[in-house]
């Protein structure tokens, strides 16, 4: 990871909510994978699709920009999948 970035942290094995707060998605990290996809939709299962289908490799994938989450992050996986999500949930002033 870069220093500096740091960030709120969710592990998940399957369908699922990462986080229902708006925030910034900074990377995640693949524990395990066995053909496993992923699909990551801001605003919950039904919300806007920010990816297509992602075949993650097993370790560390940061995003550069940053991906902002205006509704949250909802993750589709399919086949087996061990992923870990690094977000930085909003600041409110």
């Amino acid at each position: 990871m870069i220093a500096g970035i740091c960030g709120s942290y969710k592990n998940i094995t399957s369908t699922g909510a990462v986080t229902a707060n708006p925030g910034t998605l900074i990377g995640f990290y693949v524990n395990s994978t066995t053909t496993g996809t992923l699909v990551l939709r801001d605003g919950g299962a039904s919300g806007t699709v920010m990816t297509g289908t992602i075949t993650p490799a097993i370790g560390w994938h940061f995003l550069p920009a940053g991906f902002g989450l205006a509704g949250g992050l909802h993750a589709t996986i399919a086949n087996t999948l061990d992923v870990t999500f690094i977000y930085q949930p909003a600041t409110t002033a």
